[in-house]
């Protein structure tokens, strides 16, 4: 019998230009975004205050962003950095061009930028992306470039609890 680790990709395995479109979206609900602004001790009416937010200019509660942003990247793991990512090294061009509601469905894709390996650090790479994502009607809500420090195939560990 065949057996099959499920991973991200190591750094010899991503190309610059390639595309992955992360799937399945995830519906944004009230509940999400109720425990993630108390969670983080964001106590902003926009996210939190119905009667508020029907007042604003978009007339209703808004996603917290940083629910977004978080959510982007967790969407890429699986098919990127599950297991092959070292350390995040930042995030950069961060924005939010429309908002993103309850009832809402996040779509992600992931474009990669650059490749490079690591000059100090062998066996390694910074991978550079830009994460997207959209709402079900395609609009894009954010945007989000990332940095990583990736293993190398040959140099990565063996995965805990694998023989």
């Amino acid at each position: 019998m065949t057996e099959f680790v499920q991973r991200g990709l190591y750094v010899e395995e991503l190309e610059v230009g390639a595309r992955y479109l992360h799937r399945p979206g995830r519906t944004a609900t009230e509940a999400d975004n109720v425990l993630f602004s108390s969670l983080t001790m964001n106590a902003q009416a926009l996210h939190l205050d119905a009667a508020y937010s029907a007042t604003q200019p978009f007339g209703q509660r808004l996603m917290n962003s940083m629910w977004t942003l978080a959510t982007m990247v967790g969407a890429s793991v699986a098919q990127i950095t599950q297991g092959t990512l070292v350390a995040q090294l930042g995030l950069s061009d961060i924005s939010f061009p429309a908002p993103l509601f309850h009832g809402d469905t996040l779509y992600t894709d992931t474009e990669i930028l650059d490749v490079r390996l690591s000059s100090s650090r062998p066996g390694q790479g910074v991978v550079t992306m830009r994460h997207t994502g959209r709402n079900q009607r395609g609009e894009v809500v954010a945007t989000a470039t990332r940095a990583a420090l990736m293993w190398c195939r040959d140099a990565a560990p063996d995965t805990p609890g694998q023989p």
